[in-house]
């Protein structure tokens, strides 16, 4: 089990399962939400995560020109866990508050993206687009 909620702490959540992949987007669309190199996710399924308080405090703000929505906390800003499809969400790495003591970056997604400042180590593997396995 594993919990998460926004820098304020209205938003909380939990998920049933064990959590240990980490994800970091590169592609430019994250790099300007973040306002960094990427975003840092772990992937679960939806049937596995559960919102505990504070669903009225949630903002979304979809990106016309792709098939992606923004999820964040209306009161701090905290960028929160998302939809991408009908059966998995992407959680923030930084959000969890319990049950990431097993977390590590296992891949790095749209490396060809990536911005000229952005210098991957050798954590993970890298995949110049989106990873689908």
């Amino acid at each position: 089990m594993a919990k998460g909620e926004c820098s304020c702490g209205s938003v909380a959540f939990d998920v049933d399962a064990d959590l240990s992949d980490v994800f970091v987007c590169h592609c430019s669309l994250c790099q300007r939400s973040s306002g960094g190199n990427g975003v840092h996710v772990v992937i679960v399924d939806r049937d596995a995560f559960r919102w505990v308080r504070g669903e009225e405090h949630i903002q979304s703000w979809s990106n016309p020109s792709a098939d992606w929505t923004n999820w964040f906390c209306r009161l701090c800003g905290s960028r929160l866990p998302g939809v991408n499809d009908a059966r998995r969400l992407f959680i923030p790495a930084g959000l969890l508050t319990e049950g990431n003591d097993k977390l590590a970056v296992a891949h790095h997604i749209w490396v060809g993206s990536r911005a000229t400042w952005d210098e991957i180590g050798d954590c993970g593997k890298q995949h110049d687009a989106e990873f689908s396995g």
